[in-house]
């Protein structure tokens, strides 16, 4: 994540202006990335469950070092945008094989807490990308960006090559899990229609569909655009403002991390997701307060992402391992890439919707619509938690009954 960190905060900008190709080659280049992400998901996911995940993922890897590098040669519009569209292929095709790996090698009592660091690695990628990329690109030159691509693609070879290394039979012997098909690599021989299918017929993952879409939109949708929008348009905070509640979003998740996963440990995941939906809700509620104390505006929005960062500390570690649980047996990859699919394509719709509300001048609007989401967010968890339950008590009379009987 230390490349894409570095290109992230500064692609839009050097596509608008730099290499001076307007506003809409710049959104459409955002775009076209988020519907790379949304298409390489389910396509991920169906892969890690018919092929090597090890593979998959490596693959996936290339495909993204392959689209950085070409947005140092892009010379125009075109093949500007079609680099981000294989950029987002690549990053987003790798997560479910990535995820099926962890569950795989690790064991149950552990996998919150490898999730727990793989979203910290990422978090702290991201920040030393971003901190790192301000000393080495200059956007008043055509090749200013270019150190930043390359060291996207350089990055995602070595993470391609590590984890090929993890995969050699030496270290990667699966643990033994109860998730069946998991470890031994069953696969289960559907049609997409018919996975999908198996996958809905589930009750616990409808809901669990509804709380990754409530929470997408109600947090990762606004955190580039929405937020700072509102922070500049309404709040009229600095723009240095808005950098330092990122770094402040970011050491946050590092600090508190390993702390929330080790005191939450004996706690349900569906009850830790209803605990972000209220820490959500809350952050809203904050960043509601501060356009009405303008003289502590900046301090309340920067308190803000500290109060979402809480909240993520108990979402990434526990959705993947979720979901994974709740899949029929030899589709854990096709459901992770359904519910990555399903993030990612509800959170390109954020900035459309921030557009249209803070654009129309209805502000309250834009906060009132994102409380209501996290309170949805915080009823799917609930309702969630009670079809686990009953799922696990109609288990558990199963026996009872055949013994009966």
């Amino acid at each position: 994540m230390l490349g894409w960190g570095a290109v992230l905060p500064y692609q839009y900008a050097y596509a608008a202006t730099t290499r001076g190709w307007g506003s809409l080659v710049a959104a459409a280049a955002s775009s076209l990335f988020s519907v790379g992400a949304l298409l390489a998901a389910p396509v991920g996911g169906r892969l890690t469950d018919r092929m090597s995940p090890v593979g998959v993922a490596v693959g996936a890897k290339v495909v993204a070092a392959a689209g950085a590098a070409s947005l140092v040669w892009a010379g125009s519009p075109t093949s500007f945008l079609l680099g981000m569209f294989v950029f987002g292929l690549g990053i987003t095709a790798a997560a479910p094989a990535q995820a099926v790996l962890v569950l795989r090698w690790v064991g149950g009592n552990d996998r919150r807490r490898v999730f727990a660091w793989q979203f910290t690695g990422q978090a702290l990628g991201m920040a030393a990308g971003a901190f790192g990329a301000g000393y080495v690109v200059d956007l008043d030159r055509v090749t200013g960006m270019w150190p930043a691509f390359a060291a996207a693609a350089v990055g995602f070879v070595v993470s391609g090559a590590l984890l090929l290394v993890a995969g050699l039979p030496r270290w990667a012997a699966p643990v033994e899990v109860s998730e069946a098909g998991l470890a031994s690599g069953q696969v289960r021989t559907a049609s997409p229609r018919e996975a999908l299918r198996a996958i809905w017929a589930i009750p616990a993952l409808r809901w669990t569909a509804l709380v990754t879409v409530t929470l997408a939109l109600g947090f990762y949708a606004q955190f580039e655009s929405g937020l700072p929008a509102y922070a500049l348009t309404v709040l009229h905070v600095h723009e240095t403002t808005i950098g330092l509640a990122a770094a402040v979003n970011c050491v946050v998740i590092i600090v508190l991390q390993m702390g929330v996963v080790r005191l939450t440990a004996r706690r349900s995941g569906a009850t830790l997701l209803m605990g972000v939906g209220g820490v959500w809700t809350l952050s809203w509620l904050v960043l509601a307060a501060a356009s009405l104390a303008p003289e502590l505006a900046a301090t309340l929005f920067v308190t803000t992402f500290g109060i979402f960062a809480v909240g993520e500390t108990m979402y990434a570690p526990v959705l993947n391992p979720l979901t994974a649980s709740l899949a029929p047996s030899g589709l854990i990859g096709t459901t992770l890439g359904l519910f990555t699919a399903l993030q990612t394509g509800f959170s390109a719709v954020g900035p459309l919707v921030a557009g249209v509300l803070l654009g129309a001048g209805l502000s309250s609007a834009f906060i009132g619509v994102h409380v209501v989401i996290s309170l949805i967010a915080l009823l799917g968890a609930w309702r969630l938690r009670e079809a686990m339950r009953s799922t696990k008590a109609a288990k558990v009379r199963q026996p009872e009954a055949q013994l009966a009987a």
